[in-house]
């Protein structure tokens, strides 16, 4: 198999290539190290990259298939039983631990800090066959749409190198998209997993919060961070959320759930499903200040496409949901604020070189150690958290927080999925999305109800732009409803020509 076309293959579609020697491990690592090579200098992907290791972690999968094919007895079993994902090039964000190696964050805080052991999820991709091909760029500890908040510099978009591949996960993103990886996990707080998907022309979901552990992922806001798959197909995501989800005794908010059936994924119809609407989450803003008339376009399509295949579909009032921003940057902020005070120059990470005093040190140490986004959401969070501010503004928002659920709640008991827009925008220009911070956090207003509510949602390649840039939809289900969702974006992807087309299925 040609080089081009093995980096055009879905995770899924590799590991069942190497399974039956169509193609070598060590030759798909060799041919994303390649992509690397010519592509990364300008896209800025990665952080870390891990090519030896990578190479020889590649060999000793091919040696393990060689063995069972050289037995004289019928191989099929046996190959059949190998880890899902034996041999697959893959990428982590750089906020997810990995033993032995770098994990910066994207934060000059802790760009020479070496983890001591590795996060529950990335393990369990590891156990699953997964080569680790390297760490990859992200914005400061998860705060940012764009990934140009990153201390290593920004990344920027596989399609057009001149636009924001999207954040915080943009690093996963663009290595998928690009070829330089065959999935990536990234982490989503308030969209981070879905919205770079959305931008890329990738699937992103992130899981019911708890059914992916946190052990091993550096916290940002830690009642919302899950991690979550960027992959090529919504087989794939099933895949990899099949691999890493799961209790975990290391994370007590971690919680068990079922595996996703792909074969219930391949046999999913609309017919009879009822999908609701929320007219708040067709409101979104952008930089220009509207939603983007084509990703507007591409929603209709998707809504007319569901109900000519059957489902029910109908627009909802949830009121909440037009405080769901406000509540979330203040919970947000609020936890960061929390979490990062132990980033204080004495027990681990940078510490200023030229401070005397205790004092001086935690002022000069933070003020250059934390880029401008992440001293902002600090700054809020300490003054939520005053007590000047905590019961009219932190309690307020945690009540607040619990009508989004209750929301949802009512929601589910009448429909089976929600459907709106990823993101109001396409990808937007380097530089575009650092003018107005206000106006980029209400652009974040589709993605942060499902992170505040703890529920599951996908992203789903939908239309582009005229610059060929894609745009994107958004299914959210019940909890632990990723059956639900994934089995309808599966539907999406195989009826993807007759939903752009205006045809029915």
């Amino acid at each position: 198999m040609r080089s081009e076309e093995v980096l055009t293959l879905s995770a899924t579609q590799l590991a069942e290539a190497i399974r039956k020697r169509a193609v070598t491990s060590e030759e798909a690592v060799r041919d994303v190290l390649d992509a690397m090579e010519e592509k990364d200098g300008q896209l800025h992907a990665y952080i870390t990259t891990w090519k030896d290791k990578a190479i020889d972690e590649a060999r000793t999968c091919d040696e393990t298939i060689r063995r069972i094919y050289e037995k004289q007895q019928d191989p099929e079993e046996e190959i059949a039983a190998l880890p899902p994902l034996l041999g697959v090039p893959v990428a982590v964000k750089d906020n997810l631990m990995t033993k032995d190696g770098h994990t910066t964050c994207g934060s000059k805080m802790l760009k020479n800090y070496i983890a001591p052991y590795s996060a529950t999820c990335v393990e369990k991709l590891q156990k699953a066959g997964a080569i680790i091909v390297g760490k990859t760029n992200m914005d400061e500890f998860g705060m940012g749409s764009s990934t140009e908040n990153s201390f290593f510099g920004a990344t920027h978009h596989p399609l057009d190198p001149s636009c924001v591949p999207g954040g915080s996960s943009g690093g996963s993103a663009a290595a998928v998209a690009s070829g330089m990886a065959f999935a990536a996990l990234g982490t989503d707080t308030g969209g981070s997993v879905r919205q770079p998907a959305a931008f890329c022309g990738l699937y992103g979901l992130r899981p019911t919060y708890g059914t992916v552990s946190r052990h091993g992922l550096v916290a940002f806001a830690s009642s919302m961070d899950t991690a979550g798959p960027i992959t090529r197909s919504s087989r794939d995501a099933a895949v990899v959320y099949n691999i890493v989800k799961g209790a975990d005794p290391k994370d007590q908010t971690s919680v068990s759930s079922p595996d996703v059936d792909l074969q219930a994924m391949e046999e999913y119809r609309f017919d009879g499903r009822r999908i609701a609407i929320p007219m708040q989450l067709l409101s979104g803003t952008s930089a220009e200040g509207a939603a983007c008339p084509e990703v507007m376009e591409a929603f209709r399509r998707a809504r007319d496409f569901c109900a000519r295949s059957g489902a029910v579909v109908e627009e909802v009032d949830m009121p909440i949901l037009e405080y769901a921003v406000a509540i979330y940057y203040i919970l947000s902020s609020a936890e960061a604020s929390s979490n990062l005070s132990r980033y204080d120059g004495i027990r681990y990470g940078y510490r200023d070189p030229e401070v005397t005093e205790a004092s001086d040190m935690y002022r000069r140490t933070r003020t250059s150690g934390f880029g401008i986004e992440v001293r902002r959401r600090i700054l809020l969070g300490n003054f939520v958290l005053s007590s000047e501010h905590f019961e009219d503004c932190y309690r307020q928002a945690e009540r607040a927080r619990t009508l989004v659920r209750r929301a949802f709640d009512e929601v589910f008991s009448k429909y089976d999925l929600i459907l709106c827009p990823t993101s109001p925008m396409t990808a937007p220009a380097l530089g575009e999305l650092q003018k107005d911070p206000l106006t980029t956090y209400i652009a974040d207003l589709s993605t942060i109800p499902t992170s505040l509510a703890g529920i599951p949602a996908v992203s789903i390649p939908f239309g582009q732009d005229p610059s060929g840039l894609p745009a994107a939809i958004q299914l959210m289900g019940p909890q632990f409803g990723e059956q639900e969702i994934l089995g309808a974006a599966r539907f999406f992807e195989r009826n993807a020509r007759f939903a752009e087309e205006g045809g029915g299925a």
